[in-house]
């Protein structure tokens, strides 16, 4: 089964609509920004990030267009420093690969071991775009949606103000 499709039979299964755009590969945010010009949705990027031992793992979804300060999240966090995740680590932990990070690859997270944040600034908005665990579409999801799915893995999210 295709990695998107797993995402697609979720969200039917939780009754959750979406739309979703193909375009050619978007290995950036602001690639694939360009497919989905004029679509009504707050544009995230999702940062797969671990402490600096790499005992803990964080999915920190934000707006694209807004720049992290990993010394105030890693503040925010109480932890001393934070890092990307390797690539293996990324495969690993979510089963997918840089440009293809969302709140999808949970679905693979067998350990059930990453905390998910989201800024604050942008749950103001009421569609969410994220990648469905392949870089080649954008899904469009009801923020509250977002949130019955990533409820629906047994996962608690918080908000942080960044």
């Amino acid at each position: 089964m295709e990695s998107y499709q797993q995402v697609y039979n979720t969200l039917h299964q939780l009754n959750i609509p979406f739309e979703d755009v193909e375009h050619p590969p978007a290995f950036t945010t602001e690639e694939a920004d360009h497919y989905i010009t004029g679509k009504e949705g707050v544009r995230t990027k999702s940062l797969f990030l671990c402490n600096k031992k790499r005992t803990s793992y964080y999915l920190v979804i934000m707006d694209d267009a807004k720049r992290l300060d990993m010394d105030k999240l890693a503040n925010l966090l109480d932890e001393k420093r934070l890092s990307f995740c390797s690539s293996e680590k990324l495969i690993q932990k979510m089963k997918t690969t840089p440009g293809e990070v969302s709140i999808f690859g949970l679905l693979n997270n067998d350990d059930r071991d990453i905390q998910v944040y989201f800024d604050k600034a942008i749950l103001a908005e009421s569609i969410m775009t994220f990648h469905p665990n392949d870089n080649t579409k954008t899904l469009f999801i009801a923020t509250s949606d977002m949130f019955t799915f990533i409820e629906s893995l047994g996962y608690r999210y918080h908000v942080v103000d960044l």
